[in-house]
């Protein structure tokens, strides 16, 4: 888990989480030079599964999940926001998908309605399709034209896929799940867990919105994201 200035839904979140934990697994949350009671109100849960890392200074979210990745030490990693809810079953989905795959990106819904997101272009409702998990170069397309719908905070990855995930690119401003997908999907590791995991918490200070960009803000990030397929391709092959 990344957190920043999350005091307002962090203990809900965590108390998701910690529900859907085995007894040897554990919470690695690294903050991001939090200015609000964000560490405090962590720590007084007591829960000896979770530990707290101290990031100073404030390095951004892309740089804060690729710190919590690192720090993390089970067989599989299972990514989360600071102010979402786990959904009852998402644990052991998401491990038995990653275990056989490499990466499981899932389904998730809104908070409150229950409803899945919906696509910024039509407006359908933003699934994945399990059958779609082999269709490579259709995923890529589709990251590449904005409407895949991958969130980090739906997804889990198996820990030997973190030398060619990380280090993330320098270049790197943000969609680090994005960057996850693209490089599983180059090295056939990609599943789609058509089971939603995670209900998302959307409000004012989401750091990824699912609303539509400028023109030239995403521009800049389609190029960004075509200059990491080409990465995640030399990676592959230099394997």
């Amino acid at each position: 888990m990344a957190t920043y200035n999350g005091a307002e839904y962090v203990a809900h979140q965590l108390r998701s989480i910690l529900d859907e934990l085995a007894p040897q697994d554990d919470v690695v949350v690294v903050d991001d030079a939090s200015s609000d009671d964000t560490v405090a109100i962590i720590e007084a849960m007591g829960d000896p599964r979770v530990r707290v890392i101290r990031q100073s200074p404030n390095r951004g979210y892309v740089r804060t999940f690729e710190s919590a990745m690192l720090n993390a030490t089970g067989d599989v990693l299972l990514l989360a926001d600071q102010d979402d809810e786990w959904i009852a079953g998402r644990r052991d989905a998401l491990v038995e998908a990653a275990l056989a795959s490499g990466v499981a990106a899932s389904n998730l819904v809104l908070l409150g309605s229950g409803q899945p997101l919906r696509s910024p272009i039509g407006g359908r409702p933003w699934l994945l399709r399990s059958s779609d998990s082999v269709q490579r170069l259709r995923n890529e397309l589709r990251i590449l034209a904005g409407v895949a719908p991958y969130f980090g905070c739906a997804m889990a990855v198996r820990r030997d896929m973190l030398p060619v995930l990380t280090p993330f690119p320098a270049y790197l401003s943000e969609s680090h799940d994005l960057w996850i997908a693209t490089a599983a999907n180059e090295m056939r590791a990609l599943r789609h867990v058509e089971q939603a995991t995670v209900r998302r918490r959307i409000h004012d200070s989401n750091a990824s919105s699912s609303a539509p960009r400028g023109l030239r803000a995403a521009l800049r990030s389609r190029l960004m994201l075509a200059r990491a397929w080409a990465d995640a391709r030399r990676r592959v092959r230099s394997r």
